[in-house]
């Protein structure tokens, strides 16, 4: 990665590196380590496996299918997308990573990544040696169960809109999603960015692009969005959640 001065961020998107003893706004196994009692200072284990990386600026990437894994990665700051290309070239999208999220996951059952993962916007990330957080989730059980948790919640997510939704079904379901996981790690669950590309969007919910176009301009028309290029606000919360329920609940 470059030594050069790291890009200003936008600070709602950025977490800060607590201090000695606490850990970042949206360290993803801090809830596991304090869980197990220990801050960020009594775990110097996990904290000496810990490289910050980035910034990684849109358009890299960072890791191909194929390449060997060897670490997982928490997200700081931005979105990263990951996808595959079939053998006719064409690509899928499997998901956008958003902060204090981890990548990396899908590669725990092989000795390779099976999907390409790629920076959005400007993104940080916190890597972990995934052999060492092995042995050492094996010490506590906590972080143990914390990672078998966020495995879960990849598949979960990954047969989410697996069903025969309708397209706002699916558009409401994917944006009270995005707003959920904001929300979790302390950022506004009403008004956020999508970093992603609409044609990104649409890969990722089984839509044509103009049809993703067509549903958020009808969900502004009717006052439940406020769409500003990619600044999208939740003006109409209980609307926006109905029509995302019978996706949710599967």
């Amino acid at each position: 990665m470059s030594d050069l001065t790291f890009p200003r961020i936008d600070e709602r998107v950025l977490a800060d590196d607590g201090d000695a003893l606490n850990f970042c706004s949206t360290c993803a196994f801090s809830q596991a380590c304090l869980a197990e009692g220990m801050d960020k200072g009594s775990l110097q284990d996990l904290h000496m496996l810990v490289q910050h990386v980035g910034p990684v600026h849109a358009g890299d990437h960072l890791f191909r299918t194929g390449d060997p894994f060897e670490a997982i990665a928490a997200v700081r700051a931005g979105t990263v997308k990951t996808y595959v290309v079939d053998r006719n070239g064409r690509e899928h999208v499997l998901g956008f990573h958003l902060p204090g999220e981890v990548i990396g996951l899908d590669g725990i059952d092989g000795d390779t990544y099976p999907c390409n993962a790629v920076a959005l916007d400007t993104v940080m990330l916190c890597r972990f040696s995934f052999p060492k957080i092995s042995v050492l989730a094996a010490r506590l059980p906590g972080l143990q169960r914390h990672l078998f948790r966020l495995l879960s919640r990849d598949i979960g997510r990954a047969a989410l809109l697996a069903g025969d939704w309708s397209a706002d079904e699916r558009m409401a379901a994917f944006l009270i999603g995005i707003s959920q996981r904001l929300a979790a790690r302390g950022f506004s669950p009403d008004r956020f960015q999508l970093t992603m590309a609409r044609t990104d969007i649409a890969n990722y919910l089984r839509l044509a692009p103009e049809t993703v176009s067509r549903v958020l301009k009808r969900f502004q028309a009717e006052g439940m969005l406020g769409v500003e290029r990619r600044e999208v606000e939740i003006l109409d919360r209980a609307r926006i959640e109905a029509l995302a329920a019978p996706v949710l609940r599967h």
